[in-house]
């Protein structure tokens, strides 16, 4: 199984790399792509090396893992992103968002009659059922409320994709408490 991250100018650290260092240790092929080969978070922190979205074959990922923060007007305006996401959807490939992330899922329809979380003042009538949780899987989607989640989203993330056993060996590894 192959994972595809995006972020962009503006992405919320945290979100992405509890995410991203937690899937690496649980040995996932992971790919975090932009628009550009530098991208700098909301808090100030630049990553590096990050992969060219335009270079890439999207048809070869299954996991798509979009972190929220101040890129999400990005997110709401960029067709290519609409596509990406669009494209997974249709090919019943996994969907997992955080914080404002499973907002833009549910500006494209793609909630209607699933239940999901996302940042909480960002909600609006998806036509799905919202719950006031830290993280909601339903089928392929799996969203996260806010960065105060972002572990349980790794751990979500690695459970349904990966397995159970995959996840108690990460857990194992940073010694959490089961």
């Amino acid at each position: 199984m192959k994972y595809l991250a995006l972020i962009f100018e503006g992405f919320e650290e945290e979100e992405a790399m509890a995410p991203f260092a937690l899937l690496r240790r649980a040995g996932a092929d992971l790919t975090v792509a932009s628009t550009a080969t530098s991208v700098t978070g909301s808090h100030g922190f630049t990553l590096a090396n990050i992969a060219l979205i335009n270079n890439l074959n999207i048809n070869d990922y299954d996991v798509l893992i979009i972190p929220g923060g101040a890129h999400w007007k990005f997110l709401y305006e960029s067709e290519m992103v609409h596509k990406i996401v669009l494209d997974f959807y249709n090919k019943n490939k996994w969907l997992c968002g955080i914080c404002a992330a499973p907002t833009l899922y549910g500006r494209l329809g793609l909630l209607k009659g699933k239940n999901y979380t996302c940042f909480t003042s960002m909600n609006a009538d998806f036509g799905g059922t919202y719950h006031d949780d830290g993280v909601v899987v339903d089928g392929k989607f799996i969203t996260s409320r806010s960065v105060a989640y972002s572990l349980e989203f790794a751990y979500a993330i690695i459970k349904e994709t990966m397995g159970k056993s995959v996840l108690d060996k990460v857990w194992e590894r940073i010694y959490h408490e089961k």
